[in-house]
């Protein structure tokens, strides 16, 4: 008799982080408004997936908040850190990733969305793989205010060690399987945003790959 077997996903440990998505950022990114859209789908992809994320701002009193597309799907994120430093890897965000993530054995696949990518991005990219952790940085959904800085930064991180990806490719490789329970909810959600997918694919992922 043969034993059945049980789907899985194929990423047992994902996290989300969001960087410095703010209102300030708006007009000064490219692209910004892109990066807000595969954001949103991302987010909702973890709502689903049951996904922790955790969400930066870089000195909220002088550069605003979260932009209010993204506020209702944060509303249960493990944590939103205000920080001076540039790197997402603050004392406190790892604080809360070690007990959320249960870090006693095993590392984490973490997936980077925001800016900027030659900065932030960058810096908690580098911060994240010195730990050992697997790093995804979706290429549809990171900018910078000069766009010529995007290829070279995620070149950048390539070579270091991370795997530069789209979204829906990020979304289907964590599922890995289409027999587990979420995964009619994430192809209708890849299907709903499609239009807006498309619209990142084409206004970032020219320079960005």
């Amino acid at each position: 008799m043969t034993e059945s077997v049980v789907p899985s996903r194929r990423m047992q440990r994902p996290a989300i982080f969001v960087c410095d998505l703010q209102d300030k950022f708006r007009n000064a990114i490219y692209q910004f408004d892109k990066i807000v859209l595969t954001t949103q789908k991302v987010l909702r992809a973890a709502q689903i997936l049951q996904i922790p994320v955790y969400a930066t701002t870089q000195s909220v009193a002088k550069l605003g908040g979260t932009v209010a597309e993204l506020e209702p799907l944060l509303q249960s994120a493990v944590c939103i850190e205000d920080k001076t430093r540039f790197s997402m890897w603050t004392p406190a965000v790892q604080r809360h990733f070690s007990v959320e993530q249960q870090q006693d054995t095993g590392k984490s696949d973490v997936v980077l969305v925001g800016i900027e990518s030659h900065i932030c991005i960058t810096q908690t990219t580098l911060d994240l793989l010195a730990e050992g952790h697997r790093v995804y940085v979706l290429a549809d959904a990171v900018s910078s205010c000069n766009p010529q800085e995007v290829p070279l930064a995620l070149a950048r991180l390539r070579a270091a060690g991370a795997t530069v990806t789209t979204s829906e490719s990020w979304l289907y490789e964590c599922m890995g399987d289409a027999a587990i329970p979420e995964f009619r909810e994430i192809a209708k959600l890849v299907k709903e945003t499609g239009p807006d997918t498309k619209k990142a694919l084409d206004g970032l992922l020219g320079s960005n790959l």
